[in-house]
C-alpha cells in the first residue's frame, strides 16, 4: 500500500473518529513523562537528555519490533492515525469560535486555554480570536504535517519519535527556572525535527491562500519570532489569510512583547474557520504531492 493511501486512510479515520476518548497513547506517554520527571529531575536537570532518550527510544524500538513481528500496513495506518490531531484541533478551535459567537468571552477564554500555553483570563474578543488562529496554524504543523512528513520519510518509527519528542517539548520546552536546563534536549530535538516540516507547511499555507502576501510575510517576519520554525508557519499562514497575528501576550503572569506577523487587518471570528479551511486545503495538497511523488519514483525506476 502506498504512503499516500496510508496517509489518506489515517486522515479519514481521524476525521471520522477523532482521538480515542480513552487510553490515548500520547496521554499515557505524558503521564509516564511526568513520572520520569519527578523521579530523575534532581540528577539530570542539567539538560534532561537521559529522560528524553529513555522515553523516546523504548517506544521506537517497540514499534519496530511489532512491525517485524506482524508486518502489516494496519500498524502504519493506526500509528499515523493516533499521531494526527486534525479532528481534535478542529473541534477545539470551533468550540472557541462558538463561544465567541455566543458573546461568552469567559467560556471562550477557558476553551482557548486548552489550545495555548499563554494566560487566557481576561482576554478580549480580538485576542481570543488571534490566539485560536495562531494555535490552528502552528499545530497544523506539529499535529498534522510534521507527523505526515516523518511518516513518509521514516515510517511508523519516524512518526512515533517525532510525536513523542513534540510532546516532550510541549511539556518541558519552557525557558523558565524549572525547565530551562531540564527541557533543553527536548526543545532542541523538536527544533531539529521540525526544521523541514515547518517550512514545507509554510510553503503549503502560502500556495493554498493569498500567495503574494504569504511569501512576503514569511520571508520578512518568520525569522523574528522566538521560534524560527513556528515563526515561518504563522507568518506564512497570517499572510495567506491576510490578517495580523502576534503582538503582546502574557505567559505565566509575565507580559511578552511578541513580534507582529502578517498584514495590518485585525482578525475576526470568521477567520478561525478560514484558518481551518487553509489546513484542509493544505492537507489535500500534501496528499496530492505524496501520490504524484510516488508515481514519479515508480516511473523512474521502471524505465
Amino acid at each position: 500500500m502506498s504512503a499516500a493511501l496510508i496517509v489518506l486512510a489515517a486522515s479519514v479515520l481521524d476525521a471520522w473518529f477523532g482521538e480515542p476518548r480513552r487510553f490515548h497513547p500520547l496521554v499515557g506517554f505524558g503521564n509516564a513523562a511526568l513520572a520520569i520527571e519527578h523521579r530523575i529531575y534532581a540528577c539530570s536537570k542539567k539538560n534532561g537528555i537521559h529522560a528524553v532518550l529513555l522515553l523516546v527510544l523504548l517506544p521506537v524500538v517497540l514499534i519496530e519490533f511489532i512491525q517485524l513481528l506482524i508486518n502489516s500496513i494496519i500498524i502504519d495506518i493506526v500509528v499515523l492515525y493516533l499521531a494526527i490531531g486534525w479532528n481534535s484541533l478542529t473541534m477545539h478551535a470551533r468550540s472557541v469560535k462558538n463561544a465567541l459567537l455566543e458573546e461568552n468571552l469567559f467560556l471562550a477564554s477557558e476553551r482557548l486555554s486548552l489550545l495555548v500555553s499563554r494566560d487566557t483570563a481576561g482576554l478580549n474578543r480580538t485576542d481570543i480570536t488571534k490566539g485560536t488562529i495562531e494555535s490552528v496554524l502552528e499545530n497544523g504543523n506539529d499535529a498534522i504535517f510534521g507527523a505526515i512528513f516523518w511518516f513518509v520519510v521514516a515510517g511508523a518509527a519516524g512518526v512515533v519519535a517525532y510525536r513523542l519528542i513534540n510532546t516532550l517539548d510541549a511539556m518541558w520546552g519552557y525557558r523558565n527556572t524549572r525547565y530551562h536546563r531540564f527541557g533543553w534536549a527536548a526543545a532542541r530535538l523538536d527544533d531539529c525535527l521540525n526544521y523541514i516540516p515547518a517550512r514545507l507547511t509554510a510553503l503549503s499555507y502560502a500556495l493554498m491562500g493569498n500567495s503574494s502576501n504569504a511569501f512576503a510575510c514569511w520571508f520578512k517576519q518568520g525569522s523574528v519570532w522566538k521560534s524560527p520554525n513556528a515563526g515561518s508557519v504563522m507568518a506564512a499562514g497570517a499572510g495567506s489569510l491576510n490578517i495580523s497575528l502576534g503582538g503582546p501576550a502574557r505567559y505565566h503572569g509575565k507580559l511578552e512583547h511578541r513580534a507582529i506577523l502578517g498584514t495590518e487587518r485585525t482578525p475576526v471570528i470568521t477567520d478561525i474557520e478560514a484558518a481551518l479551511h487553509l489546513i484542509r486545503r493544505s492537507l489535500f495538497f500534501w496528499l496530492m504531492i505524496i501520490y504524484v511523488g510516488e508515481r514519479c519514483i515508480e516511473y523512474s525506476t521502471s524505465v
